[in-house]
């Protein structure tokens, strides 16, 4: 079999359909699926089912389009650094939101600093999309503060965080500096989207408490969530970190919950077939040593 047999098998898969991948692999349909079917027949596996003239992966399907993404990668970072050995390194890293706002500006400037060669490339977006980016070697590095899903993927702890009850200055939590955990069942939450951990952990922690809640506002970013929170429209339970400034300033009051506390812990992940440069090795150590402020 050759990469290119793969090149095609990952553009059908990621089209579920023959005539668009060869178009997109600018093939004739025929050559498309005479590739496929020589990949079956070396296999000895039915790669995809044909029902009612739509494909559907099989179990094999799924396990080698795995395989065939990370040898297609491996085969362009080869060729990237057989043809750039002169050029600085490149690392891509998927953050999510808390970890991409708080975090890692100050990681990444720090060890840039002290590895100038390295150019740091950054997508930031929730645990589950980071998760999915790693698993389609959309990333080479993953920070993340949820929980991952996936046998492929491998996690390293690197730092704790803590999440706080935050309402806006009118509230009536803001006059009380302890409230009992039954209250917050009749509060309205201004809340992350699914697929992130900082909902994931509010979520865990309310369900071990046996607490009910209600959500009034979804979003998927901190800042608005702050905004809506400082407007009295809910309240919610981000990252201290993420808050400080607006609880430095006063337009958000921590409210303390008695006997709850909403902790998690920062993880780098990665595939686990993932080859690792030296200079991804160097960033992943620099991080799992950053002290806990940062």
């Amino acid at each position: 079999m050759t990469l290119r047999h793969f090149q095609i098998f990952v553009a059908v898969c990621d089209t579920m359909n023959m005539t668009a991948a060869a178009q997109s692999l600018f093939m004739s349909q025929s050559a498309v699926s005479q590739a496929v079917a020589e990949l079956e027949r070396y296999y000895d596996v039915r790669l995809f089912e044909r029902l009612s003239r739509k494909l559907y992966r099989t179990r094999a399907g799924e396990k080698l389009l795995s395989y065939a993404r990370h040898m297609l990668g491996m085969n362009a970072e080869i060729e990237k650094d057989m043809k750039a050995l002169r050029e600085y390194s490149v690392m891509r890293i998927g953050a999510s939101v808390t970890v991409g706002a708080s975090v890692l500006p100050k990681l990444a400037a720090a060890f840039m600093r002290q590895h100038p060669e390295t150019r740091i490339e950054v997508v930031e977006d929730n645990t589950r999309q980071v998760e999915q980016l790693i698993l389609q070697d959309g990333v080479d590095i993953g920070l993340v503060e949820g929980e991952t899903t996936s046998l492929d993927v491998v996690c390293r702890p690197f730092m704790q965080d803590e999440l706080v009850l935050v309402c806006g200055k009118q509230h009536r939590f803001g006059r009380l500096t302890k409230i009992a955990p039954h209250e917050l069942e009749n509060e309205a939450f201004i809340i992350r989207e699914k697929g992130s951990g900082t909902r994931k952990t509010f979520e865990d922690v309310m369900t071990a408490h046996g607490l009910s809640w209600k959500a009034t506002w979804t979003c998927n970013n901190a800042d608005t969530i702050k905004m809506a929170v400082a407007e009295n429209l809910g309240v919610s339970v981000i990252s201290k970190r993420s808050a400080e400034n607006e609880i430095a300033s006063g337009l958000l009051s921590v409210v303390t919950v008695d006997s709850v506390r909403f902790e998690r812990t920062f993880k780098i992940i990665h595939h686990k077939n993932k080859y690792l440069t030296g200079p991804m090795h160097a960033f992943m150590d620099f991080c799992a040593a950053a002290p806990a402020g940062t």
